[in-house]
């Protein structure tokens, strides 16, 4: 008789990492934007709201990986983490060239800085991890079913 063939663990070792380094981001951008948000908001609108975006997008990127093993989410991942690495290399430059823009900083800011440069480096790793981890198809589950028979 033969087994079943069994689902591939896709929450393991470096993957299970990057998701606990995505939500800590999560919660360490909606922490910053909420305070900033309520407590001065007038004084930088624009910095301001982009830290609650930065923050919508690490917790999008955290469900999306760890739901990543269906083919929408994998879709949502990968559309977020490449908004997050666009947007930390387009804030980054921006505080760079134009810093008046943002003389209250993002979690975006000078590259994210602030956050020990995570940021810059957490969608190469999250996009390096997609790659790696694409999810199955149904048409192999299909024929791996169909051999197993």
């Amino acid at each position: 008789m033969t087994s079943p063939a069994r689902p591939r663990r896709r929450m393991t070792g470096i993957g299970r990492v990057l998701v606990v380094v995505y939500a800590i981001m999560a919660l360490a951008a909606t922490g910053r934007s909420f305070v900033q948000i309520v407590q001065r908001f007038d004084e930088a609108p624009l910095a301001y709201t982009l830290s609650a975006l930065s923050a919508v997008v690490y917790i999008v990127a955290t469900l999306a990986l760890v739901f990543a093993g269906s083919r929408g989410w994998y879709l949502v991942a990968w559309i977020a983490i490449v908004f997050e690495l666009v947007g930390v290399l387009v804030v980054g430059t921006l505080t760079f060239v134009l810093p008046e823009l943002f003389a209250h900083q993002t979690v975006w800011s000078w590259f994210g800085m602030g956050y020990l440069f995570i940021p810059l480096v957490l969608p190469f790793f999250g996009m390096w991890w997609l790659a790696a981890h694409r999810p199955e198809s149904r048409s192999a589950d299909a024929e791996v079913s169909a051999v197993a028979a």
